[in-house]
């Protein structure tokens, strides 16, 4: 397999889909999240920094329109000629429907965006906001980001992430029934978190319609309950060497034709407490190669579609 990806990566999915280089607009559409807002809780999910994972996303000062113009008249805009609109930050289904709808078209307002894709929480997702983000799908490749973390509804406990996994699954089943495509988020090294939990956590998903996944390593960053989770020793991050080898058992024990969006999560430098290592990009990228190409490793490797 010399010659050949050994994991179906992002780019090259939306490079044969398209035709041509895609690239993700990354937009903040000025959302909160139930775990925010009271209506849950107050704190957010212990690992969630204050901006909700916006913190990377330029110009989130700006309205949605005017977003999605600065980064088309960037640097950025200039390395690709089609773009997928792409609502990052807090929970972005968690509003009316008319609100929902103003900002989603607020930000498709260049023939070069080919896609929405739109972040949220299972238990924001419902027949009504499935329709809605169906009524796109003429024109548009439409997909939903879900956060699952862990299948071990203790760990999500812990997370205070407040939605269970029966919630989870329950979400991929009203978006598939509109034919959206779903990709989960999972994280690897939370808090409790054993082999074990990885296991059913990729035996959960495979026993899933879902298209894609990203996968995340855990880390602390300023200001969460998890960095003083952190300094009262009540956790202790994971080292690269255990996140690669957990990396590589979720990429050889799922279904084959999942696309790979991301294998590792990029914490602000200003931000990162811990791992160290995390704000090392490249030493996941190149060390994950590295073990697949001498383990000779591929995605779905060891899939068993029986085994759930």
């Amino acid at each position: 397999m010399e010659n050949k990806q050994r994991y179906n990566h992002l780019n090259e999915y939306l490079k044969n889909k398209f035709g041509e280089r895609t690239l993700k607009i990354c937009v903040d559409g000025n959302f909160t999240c139930p775990n925010r807002d009271g209506t849950l809780d107050t704190t957010g999910c212990i690992f969630c920094s204050e901006k909700g994972a916006g913190e990377l996303i330029k110009f989130s000062n700006l309205n949605i329109s005017n977003q999605v113009r600065n980064f088309l008249d960037s640097y950025r805009g200039k390395r690709a000629n089609k773009f997928i609109v792409y609502f990052q930050n807090y929970t972005n289904t968690y509003d009316s429907l008319e609100n929902l709808k103003s900002k989603y078209d607020a930000s498709l307002i260049d023939d070069r965006i080919v896609g929405l894709s739109v972040a949220t929480r299972p238990d924001c997702i419902n027949e009504d906001i499935a329709k809605l983000l169906s009524s796109y799908m003429d024109k548009y490749q439409v997909s939903v980001e879900l956060g699952l973390q862990t299948a071990n509804d203790n760990i999500g406990k812990i997370l205070k992430r407040h939605y269970t996994s029966v919630q989870f699954s329950k979400a991929v089943e009203i978006l598939r029934k509109y034919n959206i495509e779903v990709v989960a988020h999972i994280m690897v090294g939370l808090p409790n978190e054993t082999e074990d939990d990885i296991i059913k956590t990729v035996n959960f998903i495979n026993s899933h319609d879902i298209q894609g996944i990203k996968i995340h390593s855990t880390y602390i960053v300023k200001n969460t309950i998890l960095e003083k989770m952190y300094e009262s020793g009540e956790y202790t991050p994971i080292t690269l060497e255990y996140y690669l080898n957990q990396l590589s058992y979720i990429i050889t024990h799922i279904k084959p034709n999942f696309i790979i969006h991301r294998i590792t999560g990029d914490a602000p430098k200003d931000l990162l407490i811990a791992p160290e290592w995390n704000s090392h990009k490249k030493w996941v990228l190149n060390g994950f190669e590295k073990i697949l190409k001498e383990k000779d490793l591929w995605q779905g490797k060891f899939y068993n579609e029986f085994k759930i």
